[in-house]
């Protein structure tokens, strides 16, 4: 028998929350929608999101390269760009094991 998989929405952690805490829905909402916005405005700003006992979000430079397109598979130069990483703590890597 399959083991049943759980996935994480803002809407369920919110979900949680409310009831965990005994606040209105709508309340922790808020409180979800705050602390994600605040992190994405870090990291557009080129800071680190360091969440202890989870990990740390943080926005990398990828260099320019040369890519192949594959239906005609003609070189293409691809931009530099910045792109958002994910480094996992020690703490959720034991967890997870």
């Amino acid at each position: 028998m399959a083991k049943e998989v759980k996935v994480v929405t803002k809407k369920t952690l919110a979900d949680d929350i409310a009831a965990q805490q005994g606040l209105t829905k709508k309340a922790a909402a808020e409180i979800v929608n705050y602390v994600f916005e605040e992190s994405a405005k870090t990291l557009k700003k080129g800071g680190v999101v360091d969440i202890n006992g989870f990990g740390k979000f943080s926005v990398k430079k990828r260099a320019a390269r040369t890519g192949i397109n594959p239906r005609t598979k003609e070189k293409i130069k691809i931009k530099a760009a910045k792109v958002p990483a994910f480094k996992a703590s020690k703490t959720l890597k034991d967890l997870v094991k």
